[in-house]
């Protein structure tokens, strides 16, 4: 955390005229935009004027969560992994601090921070925070809510990082069951798991079951074209 806070530090002239005039919702929509606009340098100084704006709130305040989420998403997005993960970690604790270890802005945080780990290649950290990810959103959904498929979805692709598709099969046999039944079986949720089961079967050298969900996968995209 404290190089993060060095970091920071070092943002903050850039910030702090457009944090004294925005306000934290406004700070945060900029960001957004700015994120689809593919200003990445700018969505980090306008994020980082958030935190700021949300730090007045108190330094527990759930908007300073929110606002150190949005930061590290963007940090990830660069593949700026070492400076995403302390981000998400302070996030994390908040929200905690503030919900308890039960909740759905806990599970999101878990989450990204497991995916984070995957994409770094350290899945002995990745595999308990997708984890608790998904029991929090089984708890807190039920079993066959979309959020949960995805969490499935991210514990597989671990599984396949790893070198274990026959772990991974089951998880997203089970995601794309939920993902139909709650989503439509014309969803691209559905298509994007079709051909991720297709993967792993041809890692287990089943090709002729794949050659199937392939086929499937490609139906689904024709009818959306």
């Amino acid at each position: 955390m404290k190089r993060y806070r060095v970091i920071a530090a070092g943002l903050l002239l850039l910030s702090l005229p457009t944090c004294q005039q925005q306000t934290w919702e406004s700070a945060m929509a900029a960001g957004q935009e700015a994120v689809k606009q593919g200003n990445y340098a700018d969505a980090e100084r306008i994020y980082l004027a958030a935190v700021h704006k949300a730090e007045e709130f108190g330094l527990q305040d759930r908007r300073v969560a929110v606002s150190l989420s949005q930061m590290a998403q963007v940090y990830a997005g660069q593949g700026k992994y070492v400076e995403a993960e302390p981000v998400y970690l302070q996030a994390l604790k908040i929200y905690e601090s503030v919900y308890g270890e039960n909740h759905a802005d806990v599970a999101a945080t878990l989450n990204n921070l497991g995916v984070l780990h995957r994409m770094y290649g350290q899945y002995a950290q990745a595999e308990p925070l997708l984890l608790r990810a998904l029991a929090i959103k089984e708890k807190l959904l039920g079993p066959d809510h979309p959020e949960v498929a995805l969490s499935l979805s991210n514990l597989a692709q671990l599984r396949v990082a790893q070198g274990q598709p026959d772990k991974a099969e089951p998880l997203y046999r089970r995601a794309l069951a939920i993902r139909e039944k709650s989503l439509g079986a014309s969803h691209p949720d559905v298509g994007k798991t079709l051909d991720d089961l297709a993967n792993v079967l041809r890692k287990l050298k089943r090709p002729d079951e794949a050659a199937q969900l392939e086929a499937r996968a490609r139906a689904l995209r024709a009818q959306r074209s």
